[in-house]
C-alpha cells in the first residue's frame, strides 16, 4: 500500500534499535526524512547509516537522554517542522509495589509520561499550523491490562494515555491525530531484560521463561520490530486521518478482553 507520506519529516525517539528503530525504518520505507534519537552515540549511528544506505532518506542522528530537559532541547532543535513524532523510552524496572519510592515514581512519569507530553507540546502547534500532522506513542498493553511487577509502568502509561484521550479530540480539527500503540512482548532487549528477572527469579532457563511467556500468547511468539513499525507507519499514512485517540493492542492476543 503506497502510505503517501514520502517527502514528510519524522522525529522518531528512542530509535537506535528495538521498536523505536523498527519504526524509523517503516517510515524511511515510505520516503519519509528522519530525525532520529538514542543516548548511544555508536548504535545510534550504525541505525542511521543503515537507514541511509537501505532506503536513501535524509537521516539527523542526535545522540542524547530524550528523557532529560537538555536531550529534549538538542532533539527538538534538529526536529523543529517535522511532521510526524514518534514518542518512545526505555520502560522503568520491574518491582513489587512495596519497592517504590516516591523518586521511583518521578523517574517513571519523567521518562513514560511528562518527555512526550512536553514533545508533543513543543510540535504540535507547527503541524496545526501545516494543517497536517501525526504523533504515535509507543506506550505498553499494560494500559489495557495492568501487569503486576510492572506498577511503575502502568502508573506512568496510564497517566500519558488519559492525556492523549483529551488533547487527541482538540488537535484532530486541525488534521493532526494522536494515536498510542500498545506493545505486548516483542524480539528485543526489553524482553530480554524481562526473561532475565523472570529466569533469575524461578531459577529457571531463559530458554525457559521464553517457552513459558510465549505459552501465553495466542500467536505462540514475540512480535517483531518490523512488524510493530509497520503497524506504526501505517498510523502515520494519509489513511488514517480518521483514527483519532486510539489505543492499538500489538500484543499476539495476550490481552484477554474483548474492547
Amino acid at each position: 500500500m503506497e502510505l503517501g507520506i514520502a517527502g514528510k519529516r519524522a522525529l522518531v525517539c528512542a530509535s537506535g534499535k528495538g521498536l523505536g528503530r523498527g519504526c524509523a525504518e517503516a517510515l524511511a520505507e515510505a520516503g519519509v526524512d528522519l530525525v532520529i534519537n538514542a543516548r548511544s552515540v555508536d548504535v545510534l549511528e550504525q541505525t542511521a547509516a543503515a537507514i541511509r544506505s537501505e532506503y536513501g532518506v535524509d537521516v539527523v542522528a542526535v545522540a542524547a537522554d530524550i528523557t532529560t530537559a537538555e536531550g529534549q532541547a538538542a532533539v527538538l532543535k534538529a526536529a523543529q517542522g517535522v511532521d510526524i513524532l514518534v514518542t518512545n523510552a526505555g520502560g522503568p524496572p520491574p518491582g513489587m509495589w512495596s519497592d517504590w519510592g516516591r523518586e521511583d515514581f518521578i523517574k517513571a512519569l519523567d521518562a513514560n509520561m511528562l518527555t512526550p507530553i512536553a514533545l508533543m507540546k513543543a510540535l504540535l502547534p507547527g503541524m496545526m499550523e501545516k494543517g497536517w500532522g501525526r504523533v504515535v506513542n509507543i506506550t505498553s498493553q499494560s494500559v489495557k491490562a495492568p501487569i503486576a511487577v510492572l506498577g511503575l509502568s502502568n502508573s506512568a502509561r496510564a497517566g500519558l494515555t488519559g492525556y492523549v484521550a483529551g488533547t487527541s479530540r482538540q488537535v484532530a480539527g486541525k488534521g493532526v491525530t494522536i494515536n498510542n500503540l500498545l506493545p505486548g512482548i516483542h524480539a528485543t532487549d526489553r524482553a530480554i531484560s524481562l526473561d532475565s528477572g523472570v529466569a533469575a527469579a524461578k531459577g529457571i532457563s531463559m530458554e525457559q521463561a521464553m517457552d513459558d511467556r510465549c505459552a501465553t500468547i495466542p500467536a505462540g511468539r514475540y512480535g517483531t520490530a518490523a512488524e510493530f513499525g509497520a503497524a506504526c507507519a501505517f498510523l502515520c499514512s494519509q489513511h488514517a486521518g480518521f483514527i483519532v485517540g486510539q489505543n492499538i493492542l500489538l500484543d499476539g492476543g495476550a490481552t484477554n478482553a474483548t474492547l
